[in-house]
């Protein structure tokens, strides 16, 4: 008799649920490794902000407006006697306004941590403005005799340094500021009446002054090295005052003494470079 038996072969294919549980996690793997790449391949990264530390030069080109208020004192003397004086003295305070062009440049350094940005700037502005103030409608004490008594300011330029403080929001910066500003000015007081002899007089001084500043602006990153802003300063000055005299033909005489202050507002829009 023969004997005969069967021989079982293992499958080639695996078929236990171990096998499938650990097919499913491979594919399950490797469908989200592609998906990972191919989120990364349609999501470009975002741009670093706008970094503000750096130095600058630029320009600038803008208006201002002055304003002043006059002060005229007289003096006794052999012109004018004690009641013309006062009437004179008292004709000649008042205050006056005047427009002028601003232009001119500016240099300054920034320097960013974080989101504050912090800063100092130099500007020096070609500024001309001209306030005046005149009363030609009065007459002395006799209500007969006219006078006219005049003052006037002249401003050359107008020059700041000033820290600056902001806070960047990536191109865009907002800022205050302020300092010390100068000035040159010239001040003019001057006098004429029709009495017999007439009397005329003067009053003049030039001085360079220095004040105080204030103010604020925004600031645009254009590119990497272009940056434009706009700008709101208020400028403060004290008085300058001169000395002179009242004289007629006679021999007569009265000390003139007049003064103005001087406030300046402007605003002005500024160009750039960084480096």
């Amino acid at each position: 008799m023969s004997n005969s038996f069967s021989e079982t072969r293992p499958s080639s294919h695996p078929s236990t649920p171990k096998a499938c549980l650990l097919t499913a996690i491979w594919a399950l793997a490797f469908t989200s490794t592609a998906a990972t790449a191919a989120d990364l391949a349609v999501k470009a990264p975002e741009p670093p902000a706008y970094q503000w530390s750096g130095c600058y030069v630029g320009l600038n080109l803008g208006g201002g407006t002055t304003g002043t208020n006059f002060d005229s004192t007289v003096g006794p003397g052999t012109h004018l006697s004690g009641a013309d004086a006062a009437v004179v003295a008292g004709s000649g305070g008042g205050g006056a306004n005047a427009d002028g062009l601003v232009a001119g440049g500016q240099a300054g350094c920034n320097w960013q941590t974080g989101t504050l940005v912090l800063g100092l700037e130099g500007d020096l502005d070609y500024f001309h403005s001209n306030p005046s103030f005149s009363n030609n409608t009065n007459t002395l004490s006799d209500g007969v005799t006219p006078f006219t008594i005049s003052q006037s300011l002249t401003t050359d330029f107008l020059a700041t340094v000033r820290p600056r403080i902001g806070i960047a929001a990536d191109r865009n910066l907002a800022y205050i500021t302020g300092g010390a500003a100068f000035t040159h000015a010239s001040y003019t007081e001057s006098y004429v009446d029709g009495a017999a002899p007439p009397g005329i007089g003067s009053a003049t001084a030039s001085r360079y002054l220095a004040g105080w500043t204030a103010g604020a602006g925004w600031e645009y990153a254009l590119s990497e090295h272009w940056t434009a802003r706009v700008e709101y300063l208020y400028a403060g000055f004290p008085k300058i005052s001169a000395l002179g005299a009242i004289t007629d033909a006679g021999g007569g005489t009265n000390p003139l003494r007049g003064s103005s202050d001087l406030a300046v507002q402007l605003i002005r829009a500024v160009v750039n470079f960084k480096f």
